[in-house]
């Protein structure tokens, strides 16, 4: 039988401020109600507390706060709610969604089966759903929507603001792509005028925003998204460094691999827009680019700038205020479960969820720390597995249970039935499991967990379908051929087994969302985030209040005196790159996005900070964001107290407690040796030899089983210390590994005493032999690292002999196959670039006719 659980300080104001079912007549207010009462009235910095009314006069009531003081205010300024206890709560919860079930016997099977995953936090509904599942018809159960890019004119725009009210009002964030609309200064004929731009009209969507906040119990939540080719890109991506232009929104760009490719290759980029000249403009402008371009129809050029100038003030303007974020947006498509029938235009406020327009977030987090098993010091996983596949169909019931106010939403929902399922309490459990969040230890774990979860959930979906049967545009041969599918079928064959014979309910089932209200309502570690810090300071809606972390402090109090173990970790410790690393590890599994800060140091410079972004991109991750401590002048957290009252002796005592906190803070600090540098990092320093500005070598040509080489030595200090490689086509598989296998030598060769280096890369490389090979006897190249060892050979013959030019390898004179030393592109005997086969293995993967086949095995891509 559930126990009850007393929740205290903020966790209880925010369960009775946010989720807990409201009373909303409280004129019926009477002497013992527990009730949340406004104790400071301000527009920006409000205060509110938990407290029992002991009396009543009229309109005017006496309460009696959690603290023991007592506070006069009257009836209008109470929150009186229904529920008291979070196990109220849960029956309700888990009535409203079993209440989706066709008959009785299910409808009871799965209200005790949602009560059980409910109980004790194991299961956390999103906010939307916790507050009105069972408890109003008007409320959304779903947190935040994407709604389609405006229609560019002025009744269209008008539309999309009022859809966005409609919206927020009932609770929801919204997601807008304001790429549709025509370039500032752009001609609009009809008015014989031009355009404000897709900017300004952001302005007016965060102008509401913001009117919304002010209004309503819940504050309006907005993304602003701009594609990278449009030609107010740059005005975008800097309109929050003029004061008041747009201030309720988050923004992001969507760049798209060739916008990745030509800042790493440093080329130029267009900035386009249709022609908006064009009779069906007005009917067929989506603010889809690439679908307007398949129409056959015109784009208009309007400036041409150097890609990296573009990608710098992205960096430049991110390292500042901690915005535009950047979306991977045609990466997000390629990996996306709806690739075929529903494009990704934009994510919601928090960028977790991608979505397409009129898609919908459903989220509920499974909260990690509930799952360790103290006995054998690991995970519960087998707890863990029921709990994820029955959460599954209480996020898949909501989809029934929610009212739609609009039909676009429900045409939609029913079509992909998106759910979102995450997670709460990771550090929690990372640090019960004493594994340092960022090490290599934990992105293992990372990899293993939610791999763990994610097949779990798959196959619950995928029996959902068996049952009631799959989401409407479900076509297996092409849901399977999505890039997250793909991965999850390499690793977990059985998925893709299970989705060919039962179909799957779902279009994605995964979503990182950051649960910063609810974990802190739970009192654990918010999404998948290490803590903030140990001790840290709140700064919301109810107030500005101190927070202890309960595992740290119970830690404390168990070792009076002692420092805490380098494993109890917080997100200021950890380096951004750390960050990005478990983004990464965990995006593998993660079929819609996540909601992941790198948290920076005040001196992180920018540099820094195009080194991070790009390393997001190179990991895979979706979508990258950072925040640099103190770049913005309101922080939700904070481990400084900064007192917002208005009296000399109230901020007397809040300087004497900042001065505590910052105490407390530095000796944290220096038993976590924040700023020291590991040992392992500084013997590595000295050891490893730092590339001068300019080396100087050679570059050999060399013909392999997968077609010409490119193998550039340079010497340092007159030994080779560096190796290029260069074979294959961009983006091949061949050409990847061939990258790495250069990197990993170059590491090799300038790490550690030079000595005999050289010599024994050649020993271990020499003669590795793949599934083909090219030459006879002596000049037979068995495999790309067999090329290197010959080249690296006659490199350093040529060198002892200073010789006044390189001998290149020699590949067989028989069959009159040229030699290498010379370019004969396309002739006989000249082995054709190819690529790895992923059905055979076999270097036999080439291009014909457009497609990917395999001249060994017969694999075709296409078919």
């Amino acid at each position: 039988m559930a126990m009850t659980r007393k929740l205290e300080g903020l966790s209880e104001k925010i369960f009775l401020d946010r989720y807990a079912w409201k009373n909303a007549d409280t004129s019926n207010t009477a002497v013992g109600d527990v009730v949340l009462v406004l104790t400071k009235d301000d527009p920006k910095f409000p205060a509110k507390e938990v407290g029992e009314v002991i009396g009543r006069n009229g309109n005017e009531v006496t309460v009696r706060l959690r603290s023991g003081d007592t506070v006069t205010s009257s009836v209008e300024k109470l929150t009186l709610t229904i529920e008291k206890t979070p196990e109220e709560m849960w029956d309700r919860l888990a009535n409203a969604m079993a209440g989706a079930e066709k008959d009785e016997a299910d409808k009871e099977t799965w209200t005790e089966r949602f009560r059980y995953i409910l109980d004790d936090w194991k299961l956390v509904p999103g906010g939307r759903i916790a507050a009105g599942a069972g408890a109003s018809d008007e409320l959304t159960l779903f947190n935040c929507y994407v709604i389609p890019s405006p229609k560019d004119s002025r009744g269209g725009i008008m539309a999309t603001l009022s859809e966005m009210t409609e919206i927020m009002a009932r609770g929801g964030g919204v997601g807008i792509n304001l790429s549709s609309l025509r370039p500032r200064r752009a001609i609009v004929a009809g008015v014989n005028g031009s355009s404000s731009g897709a900017v300004s009209w952001g302005g007016l969507f965060s102008y509401t925003t913001g009117l919304i906040e002010q209004g309503g119990s819940r504050r309006g939540a907005l993304m602003l998204m701009i594609n990278d080719w449009h030609p107010d890109v740059l005005d975008f991506i800097t309109v929050k460094q003029t004061m008041g232009q747009v201030t309720n929104a988050n923004l992001s760009v969507c760049v798209s691999n060739g916008f990745m490719k030509a800042v790493k290759e440093d080329l130029e980029w267009e900035l386009v827009f249709p022609d908006t000249k064009d009779p069906e403009y007005d009917e067929l402008w989506t603010g889809d680019l690439d679908a307007w371009k398949k129409l056959g129809k015109r784009v208009v050029p309007y400036k041409t700038v150097r890609a990296r100038e573009v990608w710098h003030t992205i960096i430049e303007s991110a390292w500042k205020s901690a915005e535009p974020g950047v979306v991977f947006m045609e990466y997000y498509n390629q990996m996306s479960n709806s690739w075929y029938f529903n494009p990704i235009i934009c994510t919601n406020p928090c960028g977790e969820q991608g979505l397409p327009g009129w898609g919908v977030c459903n989220l509920s987090a499974i909260n990690l720390s509930k799952f360790y098993d103290e006995d054998n010091h690991d995970v519960d996983w087998e707890e863990l597995a029921k709990v994820t596949r029955w959460s599954v169909r209480f996020l898949d019931n909501v989809i029934d249970t929610t009212p739609y106010h609009f039909e676009e939403n429900e045409r939609n929902q029913k079509l992909e039935r998106r759910v979102g399922l995450g997670t709460m309490g990771l550090a929690e459990l990372m640090i019960k499991l004493r594994i340092r969040y960022g090490s290599p230890e934990s992105l293992q774990f990372l990899d293993k967990i939610y791999g763990f979860m994610a097949r779990e959930a798959y196959l619950a979906s995928s029996d959902i379908a068996a049952e009631k049967g799959s989401f409407e545009a479900f076509d297996a041969e092409k849901f399977l051929q999505s890039g997250f599918m793909k991965n999850m079928i390499s690793e977990f064959p059985e998925v893709g087994e299970a989705v060919l014979a039962k179909g799957i309910r779902n279009v994605t089932v995964i979503t990182q969302a950051p649960t910063g209200s609810t974990g802190t309502m739970v009192g654990t570690s918010t999404g998948i985030e290490p803590y903030f810090a140990f001790e840290y300071f709140r700064q919301s809606r109810l107030g500005y209040d101190k927070q202890l972390v309960p595992i740290a402090q119970a830690w404390k109090d168990a070792h009076p005196g002692e420092e805490l173990p380098d494993y109890f970790v917080t997100a200021m410790d950890l380096s951004a790159k750390d960050h990005i690393r478990a983004q990464a590890a965990i995006q593998r599994w993660v079929d819609s996005s996540i909601s992941k800060t790198a948290n920076c140091p005040s001196d992180f410079t920018v540099d820094e900070t195009k080194e991070l972004y790009e390393l997001a991109f190179d990991l895979g991750c979706k979508g990258v964001t950072i925040y640099r401590d103190g770049s913005r002048d309101v922080q939700v957290l904070s481990t400084k107290k900064e007192d917002k009252s208005d009296s000399a002796a109230d901020e007397a005592a809040a300087t004497a407690e900042t001065e505590q906190a910052e105490a407390k803070l530095e000796t944290l600090n220096a038993a976590l040796n924040v700023n020291v540098t590991p040992q392992a990092e500084q013997a590595f320093d000295k050891q490893y030899k730092r590339r001068p500005q300019v080396l100087r070598g050679a570059t050999y040509k060399v013909n392999t089983p997968f077609g010409m080489a490119y193998i550039t030595i340079n010497d340092l200090n007159g030994i080779p210390g560096e190796i290029f490689l260069n074979v294959g086509k961009a983006g091949s598989d061949v050409f990847a590994m061939a990258e790495a296998l250069g990197r990993v030598c170059s590491l090799f060769l300038r790490y550690g005493d030079h000595g005999n280096k050289v010599k024994l890369l050649i020993k271990h490389l020499k003669g590795i032999g793949g599934s083909g090979a090219i030459g006879f006897g002596s000049n037979r190249v068995e495999s790309i690292a067999d090329a290197v060892a010959k080249a690296l050979e006659i490199h350093i013959e040529s060198t002892n002999e200073q010789a006044a030019a390189y001998e290149p390898v020699q590949t067989a004179p028989s069959m009159n196959a040229p030699s290498p030393i010379a370019d004969h592109s396309h002739k006989h005997g000249e082995v054709t670039s190819r690529d790895l086969c992923p059905s055979c293995g076999s270097a036999s993967l080439l291009n014909v006719e457009g497609c990917k086949q395999c001249s060994n095995c017969g694999y075709s891509k296409c078919n």
